[in-house]
């Protein structure tokens, strides 16, 4: 079954995708929650002649994008959490890490942001999704807080 997603699907697809699902999963889930729409041929001519119109926007956005990229690469995060030698008590996770990045002035929704739960201090890899076509890699450190 093709259907039109009408937003971005997590491990599916990104707006405005033609992707082809189980029926099931299509009639039952996507289309009852708004995800998306069948993809009937006068819905698809209808989704060519927006995405030509957005060609342009869509330059723009991804030229933004580019440019915060680059300012995320400058950036250096370290965070401090409690631990016991190398274990930490509790976890850091992507809220963690979109916390420090609007601190250090680059605010990015923690959804945009794939790092995992981490539990040990050291040095790791967060993925941020700025555009579906731009993805940075950015490093972090977790060190253990220091008791005064």
């Amino acid at each position: 079954m093709e259907i039109i997603l009408k937003q971005d699907v997590q491990n599916l697809g990104f707006k405005d995708d033609v992707v082809t699902v189980k029926p099931g999963y299509g009639r039952n889930f996507l289309i009852p929650q708004g995800f998306a729409v069948m993809a009937t041929p006068s819905a698809k001519k209808v989704l060519a002649e927006n995405l030509k119109q957005r060609a342009f926007k869509e330059q723009k956005l991804v030229d933004d994008a580019k440019k915060t990229a680059e300012a995320l690469k400058a950036v250096e995060i370290k965070l401090t959490a409690k631990a016991g030698g190398e274990k930490l008590f509790g976890s850091v996770t992507n809220a963690d890490i979109a916390e420090a990045l609007e601190k250090a002035g680059q605010p990015i929704e923690r959804k945009y942001i794939t790092s995992g739960i981490v539990k040990r201090t050291g040095k790791y890899t967060a993925s941020v999704r700025l555009h579906r076509d731009v993805i940075v890699e950015l490093p972090y450190e977790i060190v253990a807080e220091q008791n005064a």
